[in-house]
C-alpha cells in the first residue's frame, strides 16, 4: 500500500515538472499565425545563392585549397632523406597535406551539393504548389470525358 501511494506521488511530481502544453482551438484572424506568410520562398534568391556558390565560393575554395601545394612539397623535400632516413617532419607534412587535400575535396563537394539543393528546392516547391492547386480545382463534367 505504501508503494502505491509513493508511486502516485512520483507521478504527480513528474507532471508538475512537465511544461504546460498548448492547444490551439482556432486560427488567428486571417488564417495564419501573424502578418507574415507561414512559408516563404524566393526562387530568385535561391538561384542567386546557388550561382554564387558555383561561380565564386567553390572555385575560390579549389584555388586556395591548392595554395599550400608548392610550399608543402618544398618543405617535405627539405626535411626528407638525404644521407639516411630524414626527419619525421617530412612524413608528418605529407600526411597532413593528404588530409588537407581530402578536406578541400569534401568541402568542394559539399558546396556543390548545397548549390544543387537550392535549385532543387525551388523546383520541388513550385511542383508542390502546382499539384496542390490542381487538386483544389473543382472538377467539371468535362474532366470525366
Amino acid at each position: 500500500m505504501a508503494w502505491d501511494q509513493e508511486w502516485q506521488e512520483i507521478k504527480a511530481a513528474v507532471r508538475e515538472r512537465e511544461p504546460a502544453s498548448t492547444q490551439l482551438n482556432q486560427l488567428a484572424p486571417g488564417g495564419g499565425g501573424g502578418s507574415a506568410p507561414d512559408q516563404a520562398t524566393s526562387p530568385a534568391r535561391k538561384k542567386a545563392a546557388s550561382e554564387a556558390i558555383q561561380k565564386h565560393l567553390e572555385p575560390d575554395v579549389e584555388d586556395h585549397g591548392n595554395d599550400a601545394e608548392e610550399s608543402t612539397k618544398k618543405a617535405v623535400k627539405e626535411f626528407g632523406p638525404r644521407d639516411g632516413d630524414g626527419w619525421d617532419t617530412a612524413a608528418g607534412l605529407k600526411k597532413a597535406h593528404a588530409t588537407w587535400k581530402k578536406q578541400v575535396t569534401a568541402l568542394r563537394g559539399r558546396l556543390l551539393y548545397e548549390a544543387n539543393g537550392l535549385l532543387k528546392t525551388s523546383i520541388d516547391l513550385r511542383s508542390n504548389d502546382i499539384g496542390i492547386a490542381a487538386g483544389m480545382r473543382p472538377k467539371s463534367s468535362i474532366d470525366s470525358l
